[in-house]
Formats: structure tokens, C-alpha cells, sequence
């Protein structure tokens, strides 16, 4: 389901969906813009740190001497994790097809 985000609880209450635990109407919109916000702010962070890492790393296992080593950049970064988990899962999927129980715990 796609709801619009301005009338997010009212949408969720019409269709018969809640959240345990949280009362319908005011109280459900704030929990939900809460956990966004949270979401967000965690997902810029960890963004942030991998867009610094790669310019951190030489100079961390090289001591200051000789920075001119092979760096990766954060692009490069976030596209070889992105690669290696559909793989992980299209290799998952497989597995699974055939009646393995698979290797990813």
C-alpha cells in the first residue's frame, strides 16, 4: 500500500491497519513521524561516515607516511555492498529453489 505522508494516520485507520500499542488519529501520526525521523537521521549518519571513510583509511594503516596509496571512493563503496548483497540474495534464492536450507544466517 502507498500512502500519502500529510494524512498518513487517517489513511491507516480508514483502511484498518494500526499500530500496537498506539492510539488512532494524533497520537499514531507523531509515533510514525518519529520513526521517520529516526530512519532518517540514522541513515544520513551512516551515509555521512561512509562518504568520509575511504579519505580516513590511508592514513590509518599507512601512519601518515605515503598517502598516495589505492583508495576507493564512497560511490565505488556503497555500489560494491549494494553488488555483493543482491548476489548474496539472488544466490539465496537459488539455494532455497532447490530445498537447501542456505548459508546466510
Amino acid at each position: 500500500m502507498i500512502f500519502q505522508q500529510q494524512n498518513l494516520a487517517e489513511n491507516l485507520q480508514k483502511n484498518g491497519g494500526f499500530i500496537p500499542g498506539i492510539r488512532p488519529g494524533r497520537p499514531t501520526a507523531e509515533y510514525i513521524m518519529r520513526v521517520l525521523v529516526r530512519i532518517t537521521w540514522g541513515g544520513a549518519i551512516f551515509l555521512g561516515l561512509v562518504a568520509i571513510v575511504p579519505y580516513l583509511l590511508p592514513y590509518v594503516f599507512t601512519g601518515f607516511r605515503n598517502v598516495n596509496s589505492l583508495t576507493i571512493s564512497s560511490t565505488g563503496l556503497i555500489i560494491v555492498v549494494g553488488v555483493v548483497l543482491d548476489t548474496m540474495r539472488q544466490l539465496e534464492s537459488q539455494l532455497m529453489m532447490r530445498n537447501y536450507e542456505g548459508f546466510i544466517r
